[in-house]
């Protein structure tokens, strides 16, 4: 499980934590103790896979998403493996954020990343 409690992205008070929960397949960002944005991945052979990102009641509209997507795509690049973006939320962060072109494999449109794969 990988932790972490801050983030370059944005800043937000010092009891935001996150983190990569392996047993539920997805990345996690805690504030106070909830669970305030989950987003749920598969892990594929050279590969996550992001299905789709969840904001808890009361969290939305704070900018948290990105603080979480951020986290978690620097995770998947850091291990080595490639994005699958087919969660929405990932993929708009992905078209706004440079840095990620390299490591992504668009779902349906393989030309798309000039791989060609």
């Amino acid at each position: 499980m990988t932790e972490n409690t801050m983030s370059t992205e944005d800043k937000f008070t010092p009891d935001v934590s996150l983190r990569r929960n392996d047993a539920h397949h997805r990345y996690e960002l805690h504030v106070g103790g909830k669970l305030a944005v989950q987003s749920f991945y598969r892990d594929l052979p050279g590969h996550i896979d992001f299905s789709h990102t969840e904001t808890s009641p009361g969290f939305e509209g704070q900018g948290l998403g990105k603080v979480l997507a951020h986290f978690a795509l620097d995770d998947v690049v850091a291990a080595g493996k490639r994005i699958i973006p087919h969660c929405p939320f990932i993929a708009g962060y992905l078209r706004q954020h440079e840095g990620y072109e390299q490591c992504v494999d668009w779902p349906d449109s393989p030309a798309r990343n000039g791989s060609g794969a």
